[in-house]
């Protein structure tokens, strides 16, 4: 009995096992929905933003606001307030990767010039005035870590900061000049100590607050036109390695009147292996495929063209194919075509190294259309279209130009109609060159905008064809300084006046001069 139970529960366990290995392709496929679109950050683009991300921390250590620093050495009562940045020199300077999520921005050996007001009791003199102080040696090192909201935006989640002072030094003026000297050291000490407590919360307040309120411009989910919208939700978190940073969008379409449907990705995962540009775009054959599913759920892949709006050498050849028919209609002889071109189901992209091509099928619907009767159909033809797409960004904008390349039209009904219907290619694809083509590369022209920041924008961009997706290699700049976005959509106080700890030394005093 005791054998066949242990047979039945390894029999058992096997099973299990077999059936997880079966699952493990599936799960693992699950878990890592492959992105639509897909960013990467080089060194190069760290550069550029290094240079604009110093421009903002000094205004922002510029901000800094402190307590009064008050107290006594004997018969000396003294007060420092209205302290000052006066200038500041942040000659070394670094930002870098950190993997897995992390940026790391340093200053060091930098210098940092006060200006306060100072007042002296000693016995019956006092004194008051204002004293220039230097921090030197001043270093300040952070690490901010980047994660995937619960909306799919990028921002920083936390930040770690240490700053330190190695020397200060303050220039005296005034009657009570010596006295003053005497004292440096305890006033000196006290603002050294007041002053490097102050630095790591004013870049707290400026990473967490202000820089989030600049990636929040970053567009997630929005409306492209009044037909579809874009959600470029983040599917998980960035990934950051020694020279790059990897962002992956879900870069899907939707139709407005659908907000919630979902298309499934099957399509091929875009994989960016360059790093001598500062930013790389790759879109997936999903990205445009979900375009145009969107645009066919929403209905808009239709156009109807009657009377006066035929082309009027279409219309007599259209007339004397379709003679007989007309013919036998008397008296609705004279009654105007009507021409009425449908999509019948999704076009689809594909992308190879050799180019960009959209595959599109139609029916077009020819009937007489007599004034006050209801309409009668001549033909129903069956098309098919091949189209080259011109992918290339503009600013932000990604935009599409689409020509036609191939043309096909046959009978849904019969090989011998097919056949009568041999002499309307030609013209009909002059119709579709001439007529139709225009209205999709209006509508096509506005493009889409890629999600960067308010105030950074593509230059000199280049794109390069893979199979199943392409990539836009460009420069970065800012159209906008981060203080300009920022004023625009934070324009709260930049940086609150966070409360000072005292000193151990020299003494407290609540006594006010």
């Amino acid at each position: 009995m005791l054998t066949l139970l242990s047979a039945s529960r390894c029999e058992m366990a096997a099973g299990s096992c077999l059936l997880l290995l079966l699952l493990l392709p599936w799960l693992v496929t699950a878990s890592h929905s492959p992105p639509g679109c897909k960013i990467r950050i080089t060194s190069k683009g760290l550069d550029l933003v290094k240079e604009e991300g110093l421009r903002f921390v000094e205004q922002e250590l510029q901000n800094i606001t402190m307590s009064d620093l008050h107290g006594k050495e004997g018969q000396f009562h003294y007060n420092i307030s209205q302290v000052k940045v006066m200038d500041l020199q942040l000659a070394l300077s670094d930002l870098h990767f950190q993997p897995q999520q992390y940026l790391v921005f340093s200053i060091n050996n930098a210098s940092i010039s006060l200006r306060f007001r100072r007042q002296l009791l000693y016995w019956f003199f006092y004194d008051i005035g204002s004293i220039n102080a230097s921090a030197d040696g001043v270093n300040i090192h952070t690490v901010l870590q980047l994660a995937k909201d619960k909306a799919g935006r990028l921002k920083i989640s936390n930040i770690t900061c240490n700053a330190s002072i190695a020397r200060m030094h303050a220039g005296f003026s005034g009657t009570l000049r010596k006295v003053y000297e005497f004292l440096s050291t305890f006033i000196v000490t006290g603002m050294r100590f007041l002053l490097s407590q102050q630095i790591c919360p004013s870049l707290e307040h400026a990473s967490l607050v202000l820089l989030n309120s600049v990636l929040d411009t970053v567009p997630v989910r929005n409306y492209v036109d009044e037909h579809i919208g874009i959600d470029y939700s983040l599917l998980r978190d960035p990934v950051v390695s020694t020279d790059s940073l990897d962002l992956d969008f879900k870069g899907m379409f939707f139709p407005r009147a659908r907000e919630n449907q979902e298309l499934e990705n099957h399509a091929v995962e875009p994989v960016i292996k360059e790093t001598e540009r500062m930013v790389y775009v790759a879109f997936s054959e999903y990205f445009f495929d979900s375009a145009m599913h969107a645009y066919f759920q929403a209905g808009v892949l239709a156009i109807e063209l009657q009377g006066e709006k035929v082309p009027k050498d279409l219309e007599v050849l259209l007339r004397a194919t379709f003679f007989g028919t007309i013919f036998m209609l008397s008296p609705a002889v004279d009654a105007p075509l009507r021409l009425v071109l449908q999509v019948s189901a999704p076009p689809r992209c594909v992308i190879k190294p050799s180019g960009t091509w959209v595959s599109v099928s139609a029916f077009l619907n020819i009937s007489l259309v007599p004034q006050g009767r209801p309409a009668v159909q001549l033909s129903s033809m069956a098309m098919e279209t091949k189209l080259s797409a011109k992918v290339f960004l503009q600013g932000k904008a990604l935009r599409v130009q689409l020509d036609l390349r191939r043309f096909r039209i046959y009978s849904k009904q019969s090989a011998l109609e097919s056949l009568a219907l041999f002499s309307l290619q030609a013209p009909l694809k002059t119709l579709l060159q001439l007529t139709i083509m225009p209205i999709i590369n209006e509508r096509t022209k506005k493009g889409v905008q890629i999600p960067l920041p308010e105030g950074m924008d593509f230059t000199k961009e280049v794109v390069t064809n893979h199979a199943g997706f392409l990539t836009v290699g460009a420069d970065l700049h800012f159209s906008k300084g981060l203080r300009e976005v920022i004023e625009k959509y934070h324009p709260a106080p930049t940086t609150p006046a966070y409360p000072s700890s005292w000193p151990a030394e020299p003494s407290r005093d609540p006594h006010q001069l």
